[in-house]
């Protein structure tokens, strides 16, 4: 398996990956929504950044987006994982572990402090799997909907 940066023959592959992330999560996703996402990806530079595992015949299996925060309080940059995927028919194969892995290895060279991320409570798998990798915080989650205005 390698783990890389995502490129733009990716495109299809991702949209799949993306869409059945939603599907997981329940939520409502266009492919208009994924084209916007799709163009954060490339624009220079990224608002977001992407990595995918794909196995040695090419194949994505899976998916990491990241974007970089400043930390003021700590003087720091840090990343904030929004989303991870992995195809069901590998997970249980360490491709969360691999993308994760990447991406600590991205912050170690770029002198980050911090990679965070959350998950649902429920999503018991992933939980186990970032309870080997990570730090499960006593930090809560606060949020306030927004109506999008165009």
């Amino acid at each position: 398996m390698t783990v890389r940066p995502i490129a733009l023959e990716d495109y299809e592959s991702w949209c799949l990956l993306y869409a059945a992330y939603a599907e997981f999560y329940a939520v409502r996703q266009t492919s208009a929504m994924r084209d916007q996402v799709w163009q954060w990806l490339q624009q220079s530079p990224p608002v977001i950044y992407a990595l995918v595992a794909e196995n040695v015949e090419g194949q994505v299996l899976g998916f990491l987006h990241y974007r970089v925060f400043a930390r003021p309080l700590a003087a720091s940059l840090g990343a904030y994982v929004d989303d991870l995927f992995v195809v069901p028919e590998a997970r249980g194969q360490g491709v969360a572990q691999q993308l994760i892995q990447a991406v600590a290895q991205i912050g170690r060279e770029n002198k980050w402090s911090v990679i965070r991320w959350m998950t649902a409570e429920n999503n018991l798998r992933a939980r186990a799997c970032y309870d080997k990798l990570a730090e499960h915080t006593h930090w809560q989650t606060y949020e306030i909907k927004l109506p999008i205005l165009n």
